[in-house]
């Protein structure tokens, strides 16, 4: 671990760890779950259920595998012993001690299950994507993104010089770390595999699904409408599926961390919002894979640019609250039945922070006129935002909001 990239998420494992009998790492394949706790975790056994031998004995004889295996200890894939699940909620009732397990797997959906049934209340849970900008650029930073003079008075001390062709690089490469960490390796043949095996494992053993293919385009159609508002009929229509289908599959992309719906902002007075959810990708390299951008130059002066960086920098935000061990970012979008629409709303109490995302590097005045919707909503505060985009410095754009660089986030 010599090359190892200090991951924010370790001060919530540790964090986690003296709360909890137990921690649960989820999150995507091959973002660095399995390396991080190996890092956090030195000097305690570990033991992953990839191992046939070992998997068999932890399904056969859960009641004794903890004997060979006693805490503390680090469980790879635990999704595939699931019987494990009810032997570390009985050994954590009888010694009560914090720290004892750490876990981690793909298959959010199986694990949450087993936590649900057994380990509810006793363990700390943590998602886990690749690697964020700020991880790239090695800033120790780690707080969650918010448009506050306090935010950008720290983030400053911290910045890296990150130009107008590393963004589309970082954008169109995604942030897998081993892609970030190889740039010899090619990208094609990466996500290539990464999409196989995702299939392959994931998607089958949770389904069932036969239809690989028709998977693989249902997972092309939700790339194509990244950024956009959801809709289930229309994709199930393009697919040449069932909308129950459709809705199954897309639950499956949500609980494999694939994708992430941005909930419409609401509340008891806004009642003429829009209730759709939009659909964004959270790494953005898969999603250029599907939709066929097979180069950042190409990706950048296409149809599709300003939903890719609308998409990147949502992406980028929302691992600044997972990497707090924060699992439900306060974070919607804002559009009325008048056409009113901001992009990202950050919420703090009563306070609502409005953002833009634009791929320029020119933002206007007219770029933040939607903000003013939210003077008119009783019971919440509008704080200050901005429009995050390519220019090169923070100023001010009007009143209390500003032009945000990239390199903020």
């Amino acid at each position: 671990m010599d090359n190892y990239v200090i991951r924010h998420a370790e001060a919530a494992v540790k964090t986690l760890s003296c709360m909890f009998g137990a921690v649960l790492v989820a999150g995507p394949r091959q973002v660095g779950k399995t390396t991080m706790l190996k890092k956090f975790t030195q000097g305690i056994r570990y033991v992953t259920l990839d191992d046939m031998i070992v998997r068999a004995g932890a399904q056969e004889e859960s009641g004794t595998f903890f004997k060979d295996n006693p805490p503390p200890v680090f469980i790879d894939e635990i999704q595939k012993a699931p019987a494990l699940f009810s032997q570390i909620k009985l050994l954590l009732d009888r010694e009560q001690k914090k720290g004892q397990f750490f876990l981690c797997g793909s298959q959010q959906f199986q694990m949450m299950q087993g936590v649900s049934e057994s380990l509810s209340g006793r363990i700390g849970l943590l998602t886990l994507l690749g690697f964020s900008l700020r991880e790239q650029y090695h800033i120790p930073f780690a707080a969650p993104f918010v448009p506050t003079e306090s935010f950008f008075a720290e983030r400053k001390k911290q910045l890296a010089d990150i130009s107008y062709d590393d963004v589309w690089n970082a954008i169109h490469r995604g942030s897998m770390p081993e892609l970030c960490e190889h740039p010899e390796f090619d990208w094609q043949m990466f996500y290539g595999a990464y999409l196989r095996t995702y299939i392959e494992r994931d998607v089958r053993e949770l389904s069932g699904i036969g239809d690989a293919v028709k998977f693989t385009r249902f997972m092309i159609a939700v790339a194509a409408i990244a950024g956009q508002l959801l809709n289930l009929s229309s994709l199930a229509r393009d697919v040449g599926i069932s909308q129950p289908t459709a809705e199954r599959w897309l639950s499956i992309l949500i609980a494999s961390n694939i994708i992430y719906l941005l909930r419409p902002y609401a509340n008891n007075i806004v009642k003429r919002a829009v209730k759709t959810p939009k659909l964004y990708f959270l790494d953005t390299g898969l999603a250029a894979y599907l939709t066929k951008w097979n180069t950042p130059q190409v990706l950048k002066n296409g149809a599709m640019a300003g939903a890719f960086f609308e998409n990147f920098v949502i992406s980028e935000i929302i691992k600044s609250y997972y990497n707090r061990g924060i699992l439900e970012p306060p974070l919607y979008f804002y559009r009325d039945k008048e056409m009113n629409e901001i992009d990202l709303l950050i919420q703090e109490g009563d306070v609502l922070y409005p953002l833009e995302m634009k791929k320029h590097a020119d933002p206007r005045k007219k770029d933040v006129e939607a903000f003013d919707v939210l003077n008119k909503l009783p019971g919440v505060t509008r704080g200050p935002g901005g429009v995050i985009c390519l220019y090169d410095d923070l100023v001010t754009l009007k009143g209390n909001d500003r032009v945000i660089p990239v390199k903020y986030l």
